[in-house]
């Protein structure tokens, strides 16, 4: 009698055991197909780990700009946070992106569609260096990121040509534009050159034709692999001439509706003449490019 109850004392245990051992693998293949959003390229979605690598993040902040960028030592670059109806995506994608601190700030220029979400960032999170040009905008986008910098007790730097920024000891970031002072926001925008190993982004900004033109003369070497379409496609960037000299292998266009029919066909045109594969954040929400030094990773939103 005591052999059989101990039979099915067994039997019920293993029952149990089954049970759980099924749940458990129910719920883990839930959580593996949760996760395992496809890119367009069938890769793992955006905020999925890059291990250590350096990741440079289009955020999708529609018709404006703003990149994230995360070294392989964890530190945070953001540059721009799209306009100012983005405050609270903004807020959301560091939160997804898990990030607390901001490590270095910049604002390109004072255009409210690459500075009106930086107010809501410098209020909510802890801020390393903040660097700017020297120009500035009568509007009260410009104001109210004056006044977060104030209440924060910070100090803006000048952003200008021959900066080296210390951010990480695995990347260099130089500062390459803008070269000349110019009474006009786009051109004095802040350009960066990020590189890691053999891999390199280059950031423009607004820049137009004329910073291009001064970045082309200023001697430093322009080449890289991404390069961040000037004004959101606009005709008067990206030129042929800095085209060619950058020579990129891939192109983001950060743009969204607008009424200004960016990005233009002209220069769409002029990038898949010279073999560079465009992704736009329109057409593809997030896009995030995770470089190892040698290769890059690319996964997109949609």
């Amino acid at each position: 009698m005591m052999r059989r109850k101990r039979f099915w004392q067994t039997r019920i245990l293993m029952g149990i055991c089954t049970v759980v051992i099924w749940s458990l693998l129910s719920g883990c293949a839930l959580n593996l197909e949760d996760f395992q959003a496809q890119g367009d390229n069938g890769s793992s979605p955006v905020s999925s780990s890059s291990g250590n690598k350096l990741r440079v993040i289009f955020l999708d902040v529609g018709q404006g700009a703003s990149q994230l960028l995360i070294s392989p030592s964890g530190r945070t670059m953001l540059v721009d946070a799209g306009n100012n109806n983005m405050e609270q995506q903004m807020l959301d994608y560091l939160r997804q992106f898990g990030v607390d601190r901001i490590d270095i700030m910049v604002g390109t220029h004072p255009d409210a569609d690459h500075i009106g979400g930086l107010d809501a960032v410098i209020d909510h999170h802890e801020i390393g260096a903040i660097y700017m040009p020297k120009i500035q905008s009568n509007t009260k986008t410009f104001e109210s990121l004056l006044q977060s910098i104030r209440s924060k007790g910070l100090k803006v730097k000048s952003a200008q040509s021959g900066l080296r920024l210390d951010w990480d000891d695995e990347v260099k970031v130089e500062m390459l534009a803008p070269v000349e002072v110019s009474d006009d926001s786009n051109n004095m925008s802040a350009v960066l050159k990020v590189s890691y190993g053999g891999t390199s982004f280059l950031l423009t900004g607004d820049a137009e034709r004329e910073s291009e033109k001064a970045m082309m003369a200023s001697g430093k070497d322009l080449r890289a692999d991404v390069l961040l379409v000037g004004h959101h496609g606009s005709k008067s960037s990206t030129s042929l001439s800095f085209l060619q000299q950058v020579s990129p292998k891939f192109a983001v266009i950060q743009v969204g509706d607008n009424s200004y029919g960016h990005p233009k066909q002209e220069i769409l045109n002029r990038l898949n003449k010279n073999g560079v594969q465009v992704y736009r954040n329109d057409l593809q929400g997030t896009i995030e490019i995770a470089s190892d030094g040698q290769n890059y990773e690319i996964t997109t939103e949609r």
